[in-house]
């Protein structure tokens, strides 16, 4: 029973930093009310680099898919490195320092 609310309990916890990174992203202007054209979902690189920017590829692949996840009780990779790209990917971008800060926290569940 114990492993069963720690799961749920860890499931809770991305849950609620899923939320927070978007609502930061929305915040901050980084959130796009327009879809991508389907060819951009034709990545081949981490991060889909060669199709996307990396604030359409956290919303467009990393939130939906961490949420398709929890949505489904499936399992999480062991280790997570989206907040480690963040500080690469915005190394500059004042605007996106409390984006980087919740996405190295992401990184910390894992």
């Amino acid at each position: 029973m114990a492993d069963s609310n720690s799961t749920r309990n860890r499931n809770d916890r991305i849950a609620e930093s899923i939320a927070g990174i978007e609502s930061e992203m929305k915040r901050i202007g980084y959130w796009s009310a327009e879809p991508l054209p389907a060819q951009a979902y034709q990545f081949t690189a981490a991060f889909a680099m060669d199709t996307m920017a990396f604030s359409q590829w956290l919303q467009f692949i990393f939130i939906p898919r961490v949420r398709q996840i929890l949505e489904e009780q499936g399992s999480f990779p062991s280790d997570s490195m989206v907040g480690a790209h963040a500080v690469r990917e915005f190394d500059g971008d004042e605007n996106a320092t409390t984006l980087v800060e919740l996405l190295s926290k992401f990184d910390d569940l894992f």
